[in-house]
């Protein structure tokens, strides 16, 4: 084998670290972003903020790139703060407060409660102990051996701990989990007692007239009592505590119908816009160490600033295309959402499919009937209709949700009888399909919404 040696050129992209930064700010949320701005100004001297002046569209990328370059001719701010944001004109936002968890409230609660010391420190670990939906795992014995108590006093703790609120709590099974919200309502006799002591799986699977001829009575007495447990008692009663925050939302993007015209407004107020800080003028004074650092910190904050002025390029030009391939969806809701594929928003403003998926990724559209992520918008064709027109999920699942909900309660469609229907509405669409949207749409089989 002969050895040589040969030059040739080719040409890749690498990925500096300038870039990765560029392409993480495109699919940052505006709280993210917004969080991040805040943090490089406290890092960056060179970096000031500014409250927003003027819309995108008032001032293009060029413009604000030179005006923030030409910083001795713009900025004079020495010593002065960023401006604040005055409350009234901050975005809509959408956010949960904490909540304190299932153990943290009922601990609180047994703070008021005197008893057996050794009853109170098995109320104790028996709280610790709760699952997610606040039952009680573990068995009398591990209880015991965890807490050194007699089973008497288990057994105590146990009641003490299903005398807290939420109701329902500490039970072990669901029929004593439903049990216990029963007495506590003072509901928990005759045909309802009889039903939840030994018919709960039957209720799960719908079978109203098995549980009528067990007790030699008619459907009739008994849906009334499935209906009262369904809507009366929480089968989990501990889901609702401890869970996480929600992040503020903030929408990125307003768009509103003014004077039969859809206009965008890109939310200003969430993104902070930055500039240099006049100290960067002062440089003379410093030594070489000092206009150094300076010199890299200058670079770092207009390339950030550059990078944020692009990310709102972008998105502005993907927003757009959204609102011209799904207007229907601002003026009809999202029943009128039409198959859309981010290849073919990104074909149409020529950039990359991954650019237009990063761009959409954790951001917020403000419509007139809420806040909704921008990723709502694209969706694939799962069905044809009259002859060949594609047909969005959404489209699909409001036929369907209206058959159902306007069948006959004694005699619901079965998922065959509901395809036929689809079909003769011309949604080219299976029953495998058809089984799948019912269930996503919280609707139980036939057998199972029976009604009598």
């Amino acid at each position: 084998m002969k050895q040589s040696l040969s030059i040739t050129q080719q040409q890749k992209l690498i990925m500096t670290p300038r870039l990765k930064q560029a392409i993480n700010l495109l699919q940052l949320s505006a709280y993210d972003l917004k969080s991040l701005v805040e943090n490089e100004y406290m890092e960056n001297p060179v970096l000031d903020m500014e409250a927003a002046e003027a819309s995108l569209a008032e001032s293009t990328l060029e413009e604000r790139f030179q005006r923030t370059a030409a910083m001795a001719e713009y900025f004079d701010k020495d010593g002065e703060a960023p401006e604040a944001y005055a409350n009234d004109e901050m975005p809509e936002h959408q956010y949960t407060e904490d909540q304190l968890t299932l153990e943290e409230v009922l601990l609180d609660q047994l703070t008021y409660v005197k008893g057996e010391p050794k009853v109170l420190v098995g109320a104790r670990y028996i709280i610790g102990l709760l699952d997610n939906r606040g039952y009680l795992i573990s068995s009398l014995q591990e209880l015991t051996k965890l807490t050194g108590a007699s089973e008497g006093e288990i057994h105590e703790a146990i009641a003490l701990v299903q005398s807290l609120e939420p109701a329902g709590v500490g039970a072990r099974t669901l029929a004593e989990c439903l049990a216990i919200q029963a007495e506590r309502q003072g509901i928990y006799q005759g045909l309802l007692k009889t039903v939840i002591d030994k018919y709960l799986p039957y209720i799960a699977e719908g079978k109203i007239k098995e549980i009528a001829e067990a007790e030699a009575i008619d459907p009739s007495e008994v849906q009334p009592v499935v209906d009262e447990i369904r809507r009366r008692f929480n089968p989990k009663p501990g889901i609702a505590y401890g869970k996480e925050a929600l992040e503020y939302i903030i929408p990125d993007v307003t768009v509103k119908d003014i004077n039969g015209k859809l206009e965008i407004f890109l939310n200003e107020r969430a993104m902070p816009h930055l500039q240099i800080n006049s100290l960067y003028r002062h440089q003379e004074a410093l030594d070489a160490a000092s206009k150094k650092y300076l010199e890299e910190k200058f670079n770092s904050a207009m390339w950030l600033i550059k990078s944020i002025e692009q990310r709102r390029l972008t998105m502005l030009k993907v927003v757009e295309e959204i609102i011209k391939q799904q207007r229907d969806v601002f003026y009809q809701g999202f029943e009128a959402l039409k198959p859309l594929q981010m290849k073919t928003v990104a074909d149409n403003i020529e950039v990359h499919e991954s650019t237009v998926s990063r761009t959409v990724a954790n951001k917020y559209m403000q419509m007139p009937y809420g806040i909704v992520p921008l990723k709502r918008f694209f969706v694939a064709a799962t069905a044809t209709q009259n002859g060949g027109e594609d047909v969005a999920v959404d489209k699909v699942k409001v036929a369907l949700k209206e058959l159902i909900d306007n069948e006959d309660k004694a005699k619901p469609l079965s998922d065959q009888k509901l395809t036929t229907m689809l079909q003769e509405q011309n949604f080219d669409i299976s029953r495998r399909t058809v089984m799948k949207y019912r269930e996503q749409l919280g609707y139980l089989a036939s057998s199972k919404r029976k009604r009598y």
